[in-house]
């Protein structure tokens, strides 16, 4: 968008990328930053629903802070001590007026100068406690976009079941695929090898499971159905919880217990 024009509603906080998109928000000095790939959610539709989602979810779980809070911040050219109060200095460099100023709203500036030679030593303090008063006319979140307070007092805008989960590296199709199917590829070891078509599926922690069909024993369209069926299998077999692990956990447990309970039947006392 041009400068100074804000994002649509849709796209507030949400950058495209030529790979999908991104979220940026800041809030109090802290940036919420997320990725959304295309390849990682099957569609740039899909990514950019579940960006949108999680940005309506920064917006609604962290809110601005009060309009009072940030004009009360002190500005970097500050030298009073007191933001929104500041002197007017004369040419021969004498303090002329000191001045409570607070923008309440785009058509509503209050400003109030207190003239040295009228009040004397006591311009400063008074501006100060002007600057209060005008604060407590101030009341509200600030206003960072048009969208953010539709977002935030809105219910959730995407039907339930919408939303698909992220896909696991495995199941990402690179563009290098020559099947059609995440993790399933033709090799063949040199120029004049038939070749053979490749599952394969790797797992964080434990490696990788490979299979392969081999196109002269089977025929090219045969060996790759071959390679899907293995593929698939293999994803299933991932997704399945461990169990030999699952048993070791139970028997510690249920051994953890017979000990406890040993332990009681020790400490009680003899009738």
């Amino acid at each position: 968008m041009p400068k100074g024009t804000p994002n649509p509603a849709a796209m507030y906080g949400i950058y495209s990328r030529p790979w999908g998109f991104e979220v940026s928000i800041v809030r109090n000095g802290t940036r919420y930053y997320k990725q959304f790939g295309r390849a990682s959610y099957g569609s740039e539709e899909q990514a950019l629903l579940q960006a949108q989602d999680w940005r309506d979810g920064i917006v609604r779980s962290v809110p601005p802070v009060p309009r009072r809070t940030r004009a009360e911040k002190l500005r970097i050219n500050n030298t009073t001590g007191v933001s929104g109060v500041f002197c007017q200095v004369a040419s021969d460099g004498r303090v002329r007026a000191w001045v409570a100023k607070t923008y309440i709203g785009h058509d509503e500036i209050l400003r109030t100068d207190f003239a040295v030679n009228a009040v004397g030593e006591a311009a400063q303090e008074l501006a100060v406690e002007e600057r209060t008063r005008q604060l407590e006319r101030m009341a509200g979140l600030a206003r960072l976009h048009p969208a953010e307070e539709t977002i935030r007092k809105g219910p959730p805008a995407l039907p339930a079941g919408l939303l698909s989960p992220k896909r696991s590296k495995s199941e990402i199709r690179r563009s290098t695929n020559s099947s059609g199917v995440s993790g399933v590829h033709f090799k063949a070891p040199n120029p004049g090898h038939p070749g053979y078509w490749l599952a394969i599926t790797y797992t964080t922690g434990k490696g990788s499971v490979s299979k392969a069909f081999s196109i002269k024993e089977h025929g090219p369209e045969k060996a790759k159905l071959m390679a899907i069926e293995e593929r698939e299998r293999q994803l299933e077999q991932k997704l399945m919880p461990d169990t030999a692990a699952t048993c070791t956990l139970a028997l510690s447990l249920q051994r953890e217990a017979s000990r406890h309970g040993q332990a009681a039947v020790e400490a009680r006392p003899q009738q």
